[in-house]
């Protein structure tokens, strides 16, 4: 095996966890977008592995061999035996000497980057970053060394033996045993960074942890070495800004008592003063930033929010050397208050349930039921009550948003009625055939949108407990992203909901509906463009477009144009002269009515245009329903009609939703595609001849049937081929044990509702795990019967 033995930041990316680490990948991540951080390398994980696998102790054993052999000794819950056997194992890495394969190459490391800054030695810091399977950085916050101030390669080479003891801490130790870890897979990388000589410093949450306003961030700041305010012993000064308007909300300068600086008696380390002895007494109650300067940190965690696409807890400071501001850490904010959801264990057994269907949309509603059978109805739906209807549209999205719960007669888990109700958040129950002849309006009822269960009358037991918990708003543990290499995206229907689909730490949108966005306007969008409000419809668009686009920036958002089939549009105002079909699903939709009124596609790529104009560049075109090359050739000659530039100004793909693009997926590449996406909903229902709507057929209804397998496989394999990137934005990038077949079959990313984000994350993560565990056990195999054929 080769080892590497160091990593420079420049060299690393989120996807290096386990070499370096989540504190040494998001130091790599982060210099390698642009962010102000101190430079520096990583002794490897790899590093750690090769040292106590190669150094030998006195009775001829591996280190490694030796300490498993203490910690199987070591009873974890007596806790004086704990405390020495572990410290044992620390006394016993400080003490072995380093191999001088690893010191070579750290030695090298330290003298570049010494020469970097024009000093034959630098000072720098030297901490850990943990790194084993199945273990996430946050278990080990605050268990492994930091060393400040460290001064020569010798000293650098002793604190990276440091790091590596205290990996053996009692504490960490004790927690790895109680979580079922595996002692001899845990290995710690050391990040050896350039130290900045702090003249202030301090630490910033992009959501107010308090408050748990993500538009607003709190900035803590003191004087010298940021260790002093991570550590508690000074009270900061705290600063609330607002994002986007950068409005500094509210100053609390508090009273600095003491600071951490360089020892200026050894030059190494640091020692904690007193603010009035070493500053001056007036610098006790001073502010620390200027308010350019409290602004210039808000828009930096801005900056490194965005790119991460979650709140952040950052590290800063600025180097009273050149002035400038530095980002030393940043890592996920791990607890957050969130709403809490109503127990799904309340008290229900007396309960009359008067209907059922299919649970489509999570949570509880209850309410006076309003019926309605069409969109003009919608004025009747006032705020809190139950709209009723046999299946709903893009027109009722306004009565949707102001209802309780919604309840339907028609469609299954994948309608309309199913998918905005998601994003909404709204309980919602699908499919109960019967819900307009049963309920009347003026009816009370409670809906559970998991159970897909509706109650007569008011349940009190699950309305109550659902207030006394959101009244609560108790704190609860919410996971932060897991670092998967499989990216995560979310799909959204309406702009209105961007920012709470972002806040999943989505990895992008996989799908942008137009439908929404183009129907809202309230009239057929043809007859709206005929009657000359062409430019209307297309700042509508423009408008819904960026408010993605800036939510999820610069992640991309791949944008799908136009897909209502005929019968949405029939039921609008300027909608008489539709075709009637009798499966819309099969009929004029999609690209091919695009390209057959192509005023409509050069409006929404006039929409895009202005949208990428103001900076956007994290926009997608993705065609629905093509089946031919021609249709995308077409489609790109309208784009540059109108000065969209396909593959410069935006990415360009297509939806794999038709058997006949899968098949000729080659052919399409070569028309050129940046990116394609499976529609399974459509994919499957067209390769089974099974209608998705069609209650009878609904159980035939599979998407892991081997059809459509092998048409995935297939499209996959041949767009690796070609570096075209993969992803799906069906129903099935929802569900985790179509995610679990997806990952094996190597896509790049999978697109989920916003309530399943965080489920496939752990799941992508989970099964790319075992595909390396895997990987590694095959390895081992081969290289166990290649030794038996030596011998």
């Amino acid at each position: 095996m080769a080892y590497r033995f160091i990593k420079w930041f420049e060299e690393l990316s989120k996807k290096d966890v386990p070499l370096v680490g989540g504190k040494g990948a998001n130091l790599g991540e982060m210099t390698r977008a642009g962010i102000p951080v101190p430079p520096g390398f990583c002794v490897t994980a790899e590093a750690y592995k090769y040292f106590v696998e190669n150094t030998l102790v006195e009775d001829g054993r591996t280190l490694q061999e030796w300490i498993m052999d203490v910690i199987s000794k070591t009873n974890v819950d007596d806790s004086k035996q704990l405390q020495e056997n572990t410290a044992k194992i620390r006394e016993k890495i400080i003490s072995m000497p380093m191999p001088e394969e690893i010191a070579e190459e750290i030695r090298r490391a330290y003298k570049e980057l010494s020469q970097r800054f024009g000093q034959e030695e630098v000072y720098v810091a030297v901490r850990s970053s943990a790194t084993a399977e199945d273990l996430p950085e946050a278990s080990f916050a605050g268990q492994q060394e930091t060393y400040l101030d460290v001064l020569g390669a010798d000293d650098v080479i002793d604190k990276v033996k440091r790091c590596w003891a205290s990996l053996w801490t009692a504490r960490a130790t004790f927690y790895r045993a109680k979580q079922g870890f595996d002692h001899s897979k845990v290995y710690l990388s050391a990040v050896v960074q350039k130290m900045v000589n702090s003249e202030k410093s301090g630490v910033m949450f992009t959501a107010n942890p308090v408050t748990n306003d993500r538009n607003e961030i709190m900035i803590n700041a003191s004087w010298g070495l940021g260790e002093a305010v991570v550590s508690g012993a000074v009270t900061p000064d705290e600063y609330i800004v607002e994002k986007g308007t950068w409005k500094i909300k509210e100053k609390v300068i508090a009273k600095k008592e003491v600071m951490v600086v360089r020892n200026p008696e050894t030059g190494k380390g640091t020692v904690m003063v007193k603010v009035a002895e070493h500053l001056g007494p007036e610098w006790v109650e001073k502010q620390v930033l200027t308010d350019e300067q409290i602004i210039e940190v808000a828009k930096m965690g801005q900056k490194i929010e965005e790119h991460y696409g979650w709140p952040q807890d950052i590290e800063w400071a600025y180097d009273k050397d050149d002035g400038k501001l530095y980002i030393v850490q940043s890592r996920p904010i791990t607890t957050l208050k969130e709403e809490a959801k109503a127990s799904e264990e309340a008290e229900v057994e007396e309960a009359e349930v008067i209907l059922k269907g299919l649970g489509a949309s999570p949570g509880i509603g209850a309410g006076r039921v309003v019926v309605i059978f069409d969109a003009s109805e919608i004025d009747k739906v006032k705020e809190g009550d139950i709209l009723v209807t046999t299946m709903t549209n893009p027109d009722m999205v306004p009565a949707m948003k102001r209802a309780a719960a919604i309840i339907t007669d028609e469609g299954g888990r994948t309608s309309h009625a199913a998918i905005v109700s998601r994003e909404l958040g709204i309980p919602c129950v699908v499919g109960t055939k019967v819900a307009t002849k049963v309920l009347k309006t003026g009816d009370y009822v409670t809906v559970d949108g998991a159970r897909g269960l509706v109650y007569k009358g008011i349940v009190k037991s699950l309305v109550k407990k659902k207030e006394e918990e959101k009244a609560a708003g108790g704190q609860v543990v919410v996971s932060a992203p897991i670092i998967t290499g499989t990216q995560v995206k979310v799909n959204v229907s309406m702009p209105e909901v961007a920012e709470r689909a972002a806040a999943t730490g989505a990895d992008g949108v996989g799908l942008l509906r137009a439908e929404h966005m183009i129907l809202s306007i309230g009239q057929h969008p043809v007859k709206f463009i005929k009657e000359g409000k062409e430019e209307e419809l297309v700042e509508k668009l423009a408008e819904g477009i960026e408010k993605v686009a800036a939510a999820f920036y610069p992640r991309p958002v791949w944008y799908r144009t136009l897909d209502a089939p005929t019968n949405e549009f029939k039921e609008m105002p300027g909608g008489e002269d539709e075709p009637d079909e009798r499966n819309p699903m099969l009929g004029w939709r999609g690209i091919r009515r695009g390209l057959d009124q192509p005023e409509l596609l050069r409006a929404e790529f006039k929409a895009i245009k202005k949208v990428v104009e103001k900076g956007y560049n994290n926009i997608g075109v993705m065609l629905p329903l093509v089946s031919h090359p021609e249709q995308i050739r077409e489609a790109k000659r309208i784009a540059r009609e109108v000065g969209l530039e396909p593959h410069k100004d935006v990415a360009w793909g297509v939806m794999i939703e038709v058997p006949a693009a899968a098949i000729i997926i080659e052919d399409l590449i070569k028309e050129g595609i940046d990116f394609i996406s499976f529609g399974t909903n459509d994919l499957t229902q067209y390769t089974l001849a099974i209608d998705r709507d069609n209650e009878r057929v609904a159980k035939l209804y599979d998407e892991t049937h081997p059809a459509v397998l092998k048409l995935i496989r297939h499209v996959i394999k041949v767009c690796k081929r070609y570096g075209v990137e993969t992803s799906i934005c069906g129903q099935a990038g929802s569900d985790p044990k179509m995610a679990r077949i997806l990952v094996r079959l190597g896509i790049d990313s999978i697109s989920a509702n916003p309530d399943a984000v965080q489920l496939i994350r752990q799941v992508v993560a989970q099964e790319e795990r075992k595909l390396m565990l895997e990987a590694a056990r095959r390895q081992l195999y081969f290289e166990e019967e290649e030794e038996e054929e030596l011998l």
